[in-house]
């Protein structure tokens, strides 16, 4: 059996050029991946983790990864908070919806608690901890939408209404905070 060959090409009912099976027709459509994360509070502090793998290995996140086959967004991240946290939560709503076209990425972000106090570095962190909002390690935050997602569930907190934040203005997520612009591979 011969390797299938594809050649880009747009297909007669479609606006963009797509990789189609030379043989068969086939379409092979690329689509975004689904990030899922939460902002987890705890007696007035937020669970980080120190990512133990790349990218950004060693800097701070939230519980967060892709969202499985066949597993609801709620589902997924209440599995990454206990891959990377071994945390329960509590989902309480959708915080956040942000795009990062770049890397061709959505991530849904909730609010969330923990369902019982204790939590402990699984094999994606080197360690986890409840940070005060004051005392987040700012300067060693993994991405962008992390900080977007602290200061969202801020505003949140403060009463801001219940409906999902999205992308700050013109923001797109390889620019951090201070003004620098993560590399490839960095995100």
């Amino acid at each position: 059996m011969t390797e299938p060959s594809f050649s880009l090409r747009t297909p007669e009912d479609d606006a963009l050029p797509r990789k189609i099976c030379d043989t068969c027709g086939f379409v092979a459509y690329e689509n975004r991946k689904i990030v899922v994360g939460s902002v987890v509070r705890h007696d007035g502090r937020i669970l980080l983790c120190k990512r133990a793998i790349e990218p950004r290995k060693g800097f701070w996140t939230i519980p967060a990864g892709y969202l499985e086959l066949n597993e609801t967004p709620e589902d997924g991240a209440r599995r990454e908070a206990r891959e990377e946290a071994e945390a329960a939560l509590v989902i309480e709503r959708l915080l956040a919806v942000y795009a990062v076209p770049r890397i061709s990425q959505v991530q849904l972000i909730y609010r969330a608690r923990l369902a019982e106090a204790t939590i402990a570095a699984g094999p994606e962190s080197q360690a986890v901890d409840l940070f005060a909002f004051d005392v987040i390690p700012w300067d060693e935050l993994a991405f962008p939408s992390v900080h977007w997602a602290l200061n969202h569930d801020r505003e949140a907190e403060a009463g801001a209404p219940p409906v999902p934040f999205g992308n700050p203005d013109g923001a797109t997520g390889n620019i951090m905070p201070d003004g620098r612009t993560l590399k490839a591979g960095e995100f």
